[in-house]
């Protein structure tokens, strides 16, 4: 077993390093749009395209997983990422810069469109990481490993978030494309040096298909309540595609892109202090209910952190917010790591993932248009200042913080349904059931 810790850490390292590429390169990607055209409805173009792209790959990517190692699941996707950022710098040093900046443009599809596909590819290697916590850490551990997962995300998050920042304040554009190149490079290298003990891929039944919707759905209908799960991440990643598409834009209002930048370093520590709380601790025995009150607490908190327009409340809860996105998660992959067979896992994080993520770029897609040209312009007007004055104060960004308090409060409505319901009664019993079964996997 510690030969598969070893291994594992190994794997988190080299996650680590390629997170800090691609979200280096994505925020960074998000401030220079955002600070050159000012439009509220480019960022939430290229925030909608990110997750719509998701959702798209989930189960080709799952069930892709299913059917390889994952080891060299890992190094396609880290090379095509590579190749897909080199160029992109390649179209950045030949097409005016001009032309990338207008809105809708061949050159502004092709350039962001490269650098989504990049960083698309290599989401398949956190499916593949969830499956390989099933696969090298015993089950009692497998919560720690998860938190583990969230902190080292949550450090590449801290890492990235100051120096996208600071790159496109004091570096610009291209130097940033010519880190981000760099980086990914070393992320491969690294993980040619990386053995998994998987010496062969185990199927439950027959191989999976290169598109296996069908396995995914019976593998999901199989554990009774999963299905509910997985609706309700849904209906938060659709409120979620709020955050995606105003966040970005609500801050930047208040402070510098520089300020911006350092400002998520500091707070995404929460990512690491939450992380760092579930890799000591574990979740307890009810993974399911931890889930459910994190998500209480993190909506209660976007209900509150923009009533003001200043940036300590908005930091200050992005913080608490932060800290409680890792038990969340952890919550999700000790519960789908418990009740979903190994040989299966890829196809149902897949599946999750399509299904989860699909809903974001719906709200992204929306808000930003309906922010940009109806609630920022009414939010301006005097008739808009005195009806939001007593709630939300004066200022700027008073449309943003409306749309953020409303989509506080339909998420504690839904969580709170959620905590009632049967489903969570179901699930939490299926999970239960699964408590003494062996690993899986003999590698």
């Amino acid at each position: 077993m510690d030969g598969r810790r070893r291994t594992f850490r190994a794997v988190l390292l080299n996650t680590f390093v390629a997170n800090i590429t691609t979200n280096f390169l994505w925020f960074a990607m998000v401030f220079w749009l955002y600070l050159e055209t000012r439009s509220v409805l480019a960022t939430s173009i290229v925030g909608g395209s990110f997750m719509l792209l998701m959702a798209v790959v989930g189960v080709p990517f799952g069930s892709w997983i299913d059917r390889t190692r994952k080891h060299r699941v890992m190094l396609v996707a880290a090379t095509v990422t590579s190749v897909a950022f080199v160029a992109a710098l390649a179209l950045f040093l030949v097409v005016p810069t001009s032309a990338i900046l207008t809105v809708g443009s061949p050159a502004f599809f092709a350039f962001f469109l490269i650098v989504l596909a990049g960083a698309i590819v290599e989401s398949a290697r956190g499916l593949a990481l969830s499956t390989l916590v099933t696969l090298l850490i015993h089950e009692d551990e497998r919560a720690n490993a998860n938190g583990q997962v969230g902190m080292v995300n949550g450090l590449g998050f801290a890492i990235t978030s100051v120096f996208s920042g600071v790159a496109i304040g004091q570096l610009g554009m291209l130097w940033t494309l010519v880190i981000a190149v760099v980086l990914t490079i070393v992320s491969m290298l690294h993980l040619l040096t990386v053995t998994i003990p998987e010496d062969t891929v185990i199927h439950s039944d027959d191989l999976p298909k290169k598109v296996d919707f069908t396995g995914a759905w019976r593998a999901i209908r199989h554990v009774d309540g999963l299905l509910a799960l997985i609706f309700f991440t849904t209906l938060n990643n659709l409120l979620g595609g709020v955050y995606m598409a105003l966040m970005d834009p609500y801050g930047l209002n208040l402070v510098s892109v520089e300020v911006w930048g350092i400002l998520w370093g500091v707070l995404s520590m929460g990512f690491i202090v939450g992380g760092g709380l579930v890799a000591k601790w574990g979740l307890g025995s009810r993974p399911l209910r931890s889930l459910l009150l994190a998500n209480v607490a993190m909506w209660a908190i976007g209900m509150t952190f923009t009533l003001r327009e200043s940036i300590w409340p908005l930091a200050i809860g992005i913080f608490f917010y932060m800290c409680l996105i890792p038990v969340a998660e952890a919550a999700e992959q000790t519960v789908l790591q418990k009740v979903v067979p190994y040989e299966k896992q890829g196809r149902v994080f897949g599946f999750a993932q399509s299904i989860e993520v699909a809903a974001a770029p719906i709200t992204a897609f929306m808000i930003g248009p309906v922010a940009e040209f109806w609630l920022i312009p009414y939010a301006n007007s005097e008739q808009g200042r005195a009806t939001l004055g007593p709630l939300l104060g004066q200022g700027q960004a008073r449309g943003m913080a409306l749309v953020f308090f409303l989509t506080g409060v339909i998420g504690l409505v839904i969580t709170g349904l959620a905590l009632l319901s049967s489903a969570y009664r179901r699930l939490s019993a299926a999970y239960e059931a699964h408590k003494n079964d062996p690993i899986t996997v003999e590698a």
